[in-house]
């Protein structure tokens, strides 16, 4: 560029990009002195150790493949006639790109002159080590969406149908993030890397 000349204000459009994302907000909609508990406790650094007391092992279902035996178990239980399930799987990349936790699908295929829906449901890897309860609540969240689209009452009566303690399992949750995303160690790893929990006062 020569000497003198002004430069030219970058696009609006590329400043924006630069910004850094705010994290998401995993407590929005819940009432504030909850979630100001939360955060005092990830403050203090208790946060995690309350975690371990109510929820102190991590779940079996490492694989795909024992995550689709999991699944299917769960809707033969509750939702044996809501349509056949083609795939279930950990996907890395859910958080990342759409802040997820979570997704089902329809794919729609045609196969012999007839058009079929496949049925995908994938799990973000975070709930690869994690608790049962919380791999629960995830794919009663998923599940329901074979029968009711929207998060309207009817889902989450049928969430709670399959879990009774849906929303207490979905707000731990939810602080668990919180705590990760606060750069909390994760809870449920490799035992190198857990916190070391002793007996509750």
């Amino acid at each position: 560029m020569a000497a003198g000349r002004a430069r030219m204000p970058a696009p609006l459009f590329f400043l924006s990009s630069m910004r850094p994302k705010p994290p998401p907000n995993y407590l929005a909609g819940y009432p504030a002195h909850l979630v100001d508990a939360v955060h005092r406790l990830i403050a203090d650094g208790s946060l995690g150790k309350a975690l371990l007391q109510k929820y102190p092992a991590a779940h079996a279902v490492r694989t795909d493949k024992a995550l689709y035996d999991y699944v299917q178990a769960m809707k033969g239980e509750y939702l044996r006639n809501a349509g056949q399930l083609s795939k279930v799987a950990y996907d890395s990349k859910l958080r990342v790109i759409s802040q997820a936790l979570g997704t089902h699908t329809a794919i729609s295929r045609v196969q012999g002159g007839k058009l079929k829906a496949k049925r995908e449901i994938r799990v973000a890897t975070v709930f690869r080590e994690t608790p049962p309860d919380f791999l629960r609540m995830i794919v009663v969240h998923e599940l329901a969406h074979l029968r009711e689209r929207e998060h309207d009452k009817a889902f989450y009566q049928l969430c709670q149908h399959m879990a009774p303690d849906y929303f207490q399992l979905e707000f731990d949750l939810r602080a668990y993030l919180l705590y990760l995303d606060a750069g909390g160690p994760p809870l449920w790893g490799p035992p190198e890397i857990g916190l070391d929990v002793g007996p509750a006062d």
